[in-house]
């Protein structure tokens, strides 16, 4: 006897809806499309088929539409009916109408009706798959907690109860090891449809599982009496986050600390021993970028709007502290900044200064005076200045009218002209071979004092030779 699959579905319909989690009217056509498909598998495309669900007898019915034609015009048995029998299932039916004929499902056999199974499966696969993204996808930029379940290459796998996400190795935190079993928690960063299904990507090295951590934590930040600006990690090591108060009677990172570190501790325990400097923020860019760099002393700050750039100076022996091991400090302050930061030693800052001076002074019409002005504007060369266009350097002190302006310009390009045709290279500074390549170590440190001292004796000397003379 063949197999009717699709009789009394209704329970099923519910059953699966209920536990599932998935719309009834996507199972129902899921359903009906089931039967469809093992019906033309069988009958074959020809023929007019359509499947409906009739709710009131949970059953899915299967109807065959013929064109109604007079018997003598009447050829084809599976597309037409000829109008005597036409009228015997419907005494209303009409010439040219399209009468619709209720036929067995069971009669399908028992081949169609596996792939009307596998239809069913895959559909209701598909929409429970639907309904998990979905649930995701609101709850992306959230915490979520779960079972350590395997690895899959380098990736663990963590069960979260309806599915299961990813951390790719590039989201957890170097050093971190997970057992089978363990429970861990991470940031939902991600929510896609993949080829296998759902897939979650979970994250324990994100910045703002950092951020999501001092909110749970801190309940100033969840009821915005605090605000977390921006943060930035190196996972499994340090990390910075910087925070500003919307009310002046707290505290920002007092509050973030809590009481004798208890706040700042919870998350560092949960990021496992992760060092945190809690930044005040400042609307001010440079006054940011010194309390980022914490918790070397800044000595001062030269600022580039333009190229969102900063040169930050510091005192020799803070070069190494701001910079930080392999630039830690540096690199996680511009991220939290946003700008590029450049940090050089005193020693350096002035050799370059020196250098700057130096060359703007060969320029016709510049002195020292004006050469101070003009590198305060972010001018250190003489190709700077002939490149410029007299409304650039309008408005800039110790400039007179653009007579001045034009006179500089011009004896810039007659001075670079000049020693083009002599086939030889504008006068270097005193300061430009130690400025060949930045000192940043603490032995290059050293060897920028030797030379800057010895370049002092040496003009010491010459200085005593001319008194003599």
């Amino acid at each position: 006897m063949a197999e009717n699959v699709f009789a009394e579905l209704g329970k099923v319909i519910e059953l699966v809806g209920r536990e599932k989690g998935i719309d009834k009217q996507i199972i129902i056509d899921s359903v009906t499309q089931a039967v469809l498909t093992a019906a033309k598998k069988k009958y074959g495309t020809y023929r007019e088929l359509e499947a409906s669900y009739n709710q009131e007898t949970g059953e899915v019915e299967l109807f065959e539409f013929k064109e109604v034609v007079t018997p003598e015009a009447f050829i084809d048995d599976e597309v037409e009916i000829p109008m005597n029998k036409a009228l015997e299932l419907d005494p209303e039916a009409e010439l040219g109408d399209m009468l619709g004929i209720k036929m067995d499902s069971s009669d399908l056999g028992r081949i169609a009706a596996q792939t009307a199974r596998q239809v069913i499966t895959q559909r209701v696969r598909d929409a429970e798959h639907d309904v998990i993204v979905s649930e995701f996808e609101k709850r992306k930029g959230e915490v979520a907690s779960g079972i350590v379940r395997r690895y899959d290459k380098d990736a663990v796998v963590v069960d979260l109860g309806k599915t299961e996400a990813y951390m790719p190795k590039r989201e957890q935190i170097p050093g971190e090891t997970y057992k089978p079993g363990d429970r861990i928690q991470g940031f939902i960063s991600e929510v896609r449809q993949g080829l296998r299904g759902p897939q979650i990507i979970i994250s324990r090295a994100d910045e703002r599982y950092l951020m999501k951590l001092f909110e749970s934590e801190v309940p100033e930040i969840l009821e915005g009496t605090i605000e977390i600006m921006s943060a930035s990690r190196d996972p499994g090591l340090r990390a910075k986050i910087a925070v500003k108060s919307n009310d002046p009677l707290i505290d920002p990172v007092g509050s973030c600390v809590g009481m004798k570190g208890s706040r700042v501790q919870n998350v560092i325990q949960e990021l496992k021993g992760e060092k945190i400097d809690i930044v005040l923020y400042n609307e001010d860019i440079t006054r940011f970028a010194a309390n980022a760099l914490q918790p070397a002393q800044i000595t001062r700050i030269f600022l580039d709007e333009e190229n969102r750039s900063l040169e930050v100076v510091v005192a020799d022996d803070q070069l190494s502290l701001a910079i930080g091991r392999r630039g830690q400090n540096v690199r996680l302050g511009a991220k939290l900044v946003g700008w590029r930061i450049d940090v050089v030693s005193e020693s350096v800052a002035k050799a370059k200064q020196g250098d700057a001076l130096f060359n703007l002074m060969l320029v016709p019409g510049i002195d020292e005076k004006l050469a101070q002005t003009l590198y305060q504007y972010g001018f250190s060369k003489v190709i700077e200045i002939a490149k410029l266009q007299t409304s650039e350097l309008l408005g800039i002190p110790g400039l007179e009218g653009e007579g001045q302006i034009e006179s500089l310009i011009k004896g810039a390009k007659d001075l670079i002209a000049k020693h083009k045709n002599e086939g030889s290279e504008l006068p270097q500074s005193p300061y430009a071979t130690l400025l060949i390549k930045p000192a940043v170590g603490a032995k290059a440190q050293a060897d920028l004092r030797l030379q800057q001292e010895m370049q002092k004796l040496s003009q010491s000397d010459e200085s005593v030779s001319e008194t003599n003379e």
